[in-house]
């Protein structure tokens, strides 16, 4: 993960924010390359969602032929809109503190190793950071604790989050980075927290959205009423998030500023489970298509314990990041069936879950604690002459997440000759083609005899067709090779002597270093052909 995060910034993919005032945490910047490597991960993305999407005819295991059409909305909503949804009571993180070192830690990201006695009672308890072993002890502290369980003891490994609920009275376990002491843990609210208005208040607070999807919840009316849509569709967003992570980590994995590509999906009761089954598949092959090998993702069901209080499922699409333990995984974007939570919530106010029944949660005084908006987000079939509240299927991608899992996984380190046949160590990212922020790098031989403005013809010719390309003329053709397998870039075409009488170029493959000669007149094709 360190050659990843050091190739990142040094060929300008993604820098520090704020860089050179020491750096922000939890907040990057994206560089040349890496603009170009997320605008077609997000190109890629809305393309398979919403471009090349025909809704006449049902695409491969869909239930039925659907539509599919986009939105962009703000990323400050009305504070009710997140009252309503919840998030302003339950969009939270345990957090706790070292009062001697003062690291702070999300407590559900904090190992702990529990000696707990036949009667119950915690004997001993360890801390362990994730990126530990632990929960599996060493010998000599899997001894230690043994001893303290007492007969018919065991050690229970868990996390600081789980550990607390358990057993409220039982002591903390010491710091996992000095051995300090920790405070209790602590609700921590996630969202960012502003003002409208130069004069504002109190009253006037407001947040900056967690997430892209109440904006397409709030408008379903809306796209409903203007779009001449009809179930089932989906509703699909691009765009900024912002969580005020306790310990953002993991180069851009976790961060305080990250873009989401989401989609809500909005069908009949009685066709859900059909719709989250072809979502869960349909999102886990994109991945796949682009480049990201089968071996390295998993596709989780969440156990009933994990799942929201309004979800009737959710599955994870996972990706083996090289900064995870052996064995782990990290998610990349969640398919998760809501029901009808959303579109009740915002309709009658916020919802709780009471013995697997959704109702309204009430204050003291008998009334909604937070009403909703009072307009009906009911569905009328026409055809059926039924009304009813949709239910919703949510794909949940992050775009970060997306672009780090393409990085990580093109990232190689192989042999290849030099131009003097000698073997060398070459890094290079192998990107699918779609996803390569340069498509093609054109190379005249030499700068003279013809070559350089022949080389600026067919990159000109490149640069017309739509395609983003590079021209490199500096140093041994060999190094310039080099150059554009570190960035991945599919295609180099070189103009050398015989372009200048035969008309043909040299065309050099990333993958399989194979060489070929064509007509100059070809390499558009070519290259066109190359990306699919």
């Amino acid at each position: 993960m360190d050659d990843v995060t050091s190739l990142a910034k040094r060929r300008g993919f993604v820098f520090q924010d704020s860089d050179i005032y020491g750096g922000q945490q939890g907040f990057w910047d994206y560089g040349p390359l890496g603009t170009l490597l997320k605008r077609n991960v997000r190109d890629a993305w809305w393309s398979d969602v919403v471009s090349s999407h025909n809704e006449l005819i049902a695409p491969e295991g869909a239930p039925e032929a659907f539509q599919m059409v986009g939105v962009e909305t703000a990323i400050i909503m009305h504070p009710r809109v997140w009252k309503s949804s919840g998030h302003y009571d339950l969009f939270h993180d345990f957090m706790a503190d070292c009062k001697s070192c003062k690291s702070r830690f999300r407590t559900d990201q904090v190992a702990v190793a529990a000696a707990v006695t036949a009667g119950g009672e915690v004997a001993a308890a360890e801390a362990f950071l994730p990126t530990d072993e632990a929960p599996t002890l060493s010998k000599t502290k899997q001894k230690r604790l043994d001893k303290k369980t007492g007969e018919g003891g065991e050690v229970i490994r868990t996390d600081l989050q789980a550990f607390t609920k358990q057993y409220p009275d039982a002591p903390l376990p010491n710091c996992p980075n000095c051995g300090g002491d920790l405070t209790e843990p602590r609700e921590f609210n996630l969202m960012f927290k502003t003002t409208l208005g130069a004069l504002g208040g109190e009253e006037d607070a407001a947040f900056l959205r967690p997430e892209t999807a109440q904006g397409m919840f709030v408008n379903f009316k809306n796209v409903l009423d203007s779009s001449r849509v009809k179930l089932p569709f989906g509703i699909c967003q691009i765009g900024k998030s912002f969580r005020n992570e306790i310990t953002p980590r993991n180069f851009t994995f976790r961060s305080r500023e990250f873009e989401q590509m989401e989609i809500e999906f909005f069908c009949r009761p009685d066709a859900s489970d059909r719709w989250y089954q072809y979502w869960r598949d349909r999102r886990f092959r994109w991945y796949t298509d682009h480049g990201i090998s089968q071996d390295n993702l998993i596709l989780r069901e969440h156990s009933q314990d994990e799942l929201a209080h309004y979800s009737v499922g959710t599955a994870d699409i996972e990706y083996k990041f090289p900064f995870l333990a052996e064995g782990e995984y990290g998610e990349l974007e969640g398919v998760a069936h809501r029901g009808d939570f959303d579109l009740r919530s915002h309709s009658e106010g916020k919802l709780v879950n009471r013995n697997g029944k959704l109702e309204v949660e009430l204050n003291e005084d008998g009334k909604p604690k937070h009403p909703g908006s009072g307009k009906s987000l009911d569905y009328f079939e026409p055809e059926t002459k039924e009304k009813f509240v949709p239910h919703v299927i949510e794909p949940s991608a992050g775009a970060d997440r997306a672009t780090l899992a393409f990085l990580c996984e093109a990232y190689e380190v192989d042999e290849a000759p030099d131009e003097k046949g000698k073997m060398q160590s070459r890094t290079v990212l192998r990107f699918h083609p779609k996803i390569a922020p340069v498509k093609a790098a054109v190379f005249p031989l030499v700068k003279k005899d013809g070559m350089p403005e022949k080389a600026a013809e067919i990159y000109g010719a490149l640069k017309r067709a739509g395609l983003e390309v590079a021209y490199d003329q500096q140093g041994a053709v060999g190094r310039r090779y080099r150059r554009q397998d570190e960035i991945g870039t599919p295609v180099c075409v070189t103009v050398d002597g015989d372009t200048m009488s035969d008309g043909t170029v040299t065309v050099r493959d990333r993958d399989t270093l194979e060489q070929s000669r064509i007509p100059a007149e070809e390499v558009v094709a070519f290259v066109q052909d190359k990306l699919g």
